[in-house]
């Protein structure tokens, strides 16, 4: 399956001069996290790929303001919304989905795997029996390889694991939207120390994807301004990754990829919102349910990460 649907998201790339999405980039400044509106010119029908919902930490607050510009956007152009897109299940930042979909419409969707994680945070939040670890809280579950549409654009879901069990790309015409597995170039790839990640399978994820047209568009999910540059990116190509990646570009092996990338991983924080983000986005973006007070509680598992 997998060399299948490499191939047939590698054919979809090579005709996407017939397929070429109109993309709307969403930046949100304290998380880093870019959100994408994908939609097709001639039917209006879009796709939401990683949202954002506002959360501060200190308060314990959540607001909207980094998913309104979304609906003023889609609202403004008339478009239909299809499926709010999880690229997996992020661990530094809260997903809007739920909100944005009660707002806009369409189907809440992640990669299969994400059973994985649920399994894993599931255990390490103290979800209880009546947290479902079946993947039920999403709408639809992406198999490697799936195919679906986005108005007269042909989609096709890659499993691309290593920075989480669950990480999928979506190659939606000439663009593929990579989640964490890559950055822009100058800052490389993502880390793979979370519970359930690994350095291997993410080197041979960016292959995978790596694979693609030279010509081929990628969209990152995040930048984080790296020393030397003044100003955000979060488009690339596969040419310019294969070129000058510093992590992954040609010449790297599997064992030098995993040798940098474990021991780079050792010197890292853990993110700043992993703990808040993980448990609501295993739930497809939804908080826990209350408790008998009628208020909802963010569990802090203390000497657990």
């Amino acid at each position: 399956m997998p060399d299948d649907a490499l191939a047939k998201a590698t054919r979809q790339v090579i005709t996407a001069q017939k397929a070429v999405p109109v993309i709307r980039s969403f930046f949100d400044a304290p998380t880093f996290t870019v959100t994408y509106v994908v939609r097709d010119a001639a039917t209006r029908r879009a796709a939401v790929i990683d949202s954002v919902l506002t959360y501060d930490p200190a308060s314990g607050r959540t607001s909207l303001d980094a998913a309104k510009p979304i609906i003023d956007y889609v609202e403004k152009e008339g478009l239909t919304v299809d499926w709010h897109l999880e690229t997996h299940a992020h661990a530094d930042h809260l997903s809007a989905a739920p909100y944005l979909q009660r707002q806009l419409g369409g189907k809440i969707a992640i990669g299969a795997r994400i059973r994985e994680v649920q399994q894993t945070f599931g255990k390490l939040f103290n979800a209880g029996a009546g947290f479902p670890h079946d993947g039920s809280q999403f709408d639809h579950l992406w198999q490697d390889g799936e195919s679906f549409s986005i108005g007269d654009l042909p989609v096709t879901v890659l499993h691309v694991p290593g920075h989480t069990p669950a990480c999928v790309a979506y190659v939606v015409g000439d663009a593929v939207f990579v989640g964490d597995t890559m950055f822009m170039p100058d800052y490389g790839t993502a880390r793979a120390d979370f519970p359930g990640g690994d350095a291997r399978q993410l080197f041979r994820s960016l292959r995978r994807l790596l694979e693609m047209p030279p010509e081929t568009r990628l969209f990152l999910c995040h930048d984080y301004l790296p020393e030397g540059r003044d100003h955000y990116l979060w488009e690339t190509t596969v040419a310019e990754q294969r070129r000058h990646n510093v992590h992954a570009h040609d010449g790297i092996s599997e064992d030098e990829f995993v040798a940098m990338r474990e021991a780079r991983d050792r010197t890292l924080d853990m993110p700043r919102l992993i703990l808040p983000s993980v448990q609501v986005n295993m739930r497809a973006g939804r908080l826990p349910p209350p408790e008998d007070n009628g208020i909802v509680y963010l569990k802090i598992p203390v000497n657990q990460l």
